[in-house]
């Protein structure tokens, strides 16, 4: 195992009607932006909770964030805090509203020349404005960690975004929520958290033990609840399950002391950036040819994956592997996700081309645990996968 330091200060308020805990959780006179998406926090209920808890604050709302959080309209967002002088904000959403917040956090102290420099120049955020969230869409897991995703739609880019300043200083997550999402996002978010955890745990054996288990038992779980909760997502037990594994999922413990992939992300925040296809549903483009280019590497993983996982025992390590790939691109099918990117656009030709190039150009020129997965070797994976 690694040496490694783990800290995370987001406190988890977790389970029924913990809406009505918001007020506790934000300091006496702050002066709120409260972001969200597309609106549908108005038609579930959600947005009458969190205002009937924000009763006594004074309130800015910014609506409208897309579910690829886009520069352009977080700008909008910049204004108002600036304009309004915010002094906290309140994500209400998946994924992509709380990343937003997380670039609007430094972005609303930014002294330099323009916010995409924390972007483009990779500025590790230490400090922000405080932030806190209410997940309506368990997924990305961004709900209990340190990390965000912003696309920049004039330029076709989607780039990540760290550092310690940018964990929520809390998030509520109520497992009821999941009842009015649509069964096309809750695949995507069983998808979206099974390949998080697969990027921190389909490496090579080294040794940790405790933290194999760990990842192994999140993936057996999200195999266990997923036709559960697209069947019926008024199952309580299996809607907290999925909540709490896609937070587990992507909190960093699980990556704590082993060597991570992360790869396919990269591969997959492209595709999301050409053709705007869910990012869930790139990492099930991708990772299959990931893990067919790469089998040499991580056969052994593969293999005790198929065997602790899906409980194969039939065959060589070889044969579990390649048998355990399988079994994922079904996992994948059986949940409505499409494995090809020909499955999403008939204009895929020259794309595993123009990301390499892409990847070249950043420097980025060695992907992955081994970081020897050059640009050309990310064009052979993309056209496996078209």
């Amino acid at each position: 195992m690694n040496n490694f330091e783990f800290k995370n200060p987001t406190k988890i308020i977790f389970g029924k009607d913990t809406i009505d805990k918001l007020a506790n959780e934000i300091p006496d006179k702050a002066k709120i932006l409260l972001l969200y998406g597309g609106g549908s926090i108005k038609q579930n209920g959600i947005y009458d909770q969190v205002k009937k808890g924000l009763t006594n604050f004074d309130i800015v709302e910014f609506g409208g964030i897309p579910a690829n959080p886009e520069y352009a309209i977080l700008m909008e967002a910049l204004k108002v805090i600036k304009d309004e002088k915010v002094t906290f904000i309140l994500a209400v959403g998946g994924g992509s509203v709380i990343d937003g917040a997380k670039f609007l956090s430094p972005a609303a102290i930014y002294e330099g020349e323009t916010p995409w420099d924390i972007l483009s120049k990779n500025i590790r955020t230490e400090k922000g404005m405080p932030f806190g969230t209410v997940l309506t869409l368990p997924a990305t897991g961004s709900e209990m960690n340190s990390g965000a995703v912003i696309t920049r739609k004039e330029t076709k880019e989607k780039l990540s975004m760290g550092g310690p300043g940018l964990f929520p200083q809390f998030s509520i997550l109520d497992p009821q929520v999941i009842t009015s999402i649509p069964k096309r996002q809750l695949a995507n978010g069983l998808t979206d958290a099974f390949t998080h955890v697969l990027e921190q745990y389909m490496t090579y054996p080294d040794g940790a033990i405790l933290q194999d288990r760990f990842a192994e038992s999140i993936l057996q779980t999200i195999i266990e609840v997923a036709p559960k909760v697209l069947k019926d997502p008024t199952d309580y037990k299996a809607a907290a399950n999925f909540m709490w594994s896609c937070t587990m999922a992507l909190n960093g413990m699980i990556q704590k002391g082993v060597p991570t992939d992360w790869a396919v992300h990269a591969m997959g925040h492209e595709l999301t950036a050409l053709f705007g296809i869910d990012h869930a549903r790139t990492l099930a483009i991708v990772a299959p040819s990931h893990y067919k280019f790469n089998f040499e590497a991580k056969k052994e993983k593969l293999a005790q994956y198929g065997e602790r996982v899906w409980n194969l025992t039939e065959g060589n390590t070889d044969a579990k592997a390649h048998a355990a790939i399988e079994k994922t691109v079904v996992f994948f099918h059986e949940l409505g996700i499409d494995t090809k990117l020909s499955d999403y656009t008939k204009e895929y030709e020259g794309t595993a081309e123009k990301i390499a190039q892409r990847f070249t150009d950043r420097g980025w020129l060695g992907l992955g645990e081994h970081q020897t997965l050059s640009p050309d070797k990310v064009e052979e994976i993309l056209k496996m996968s078209y």
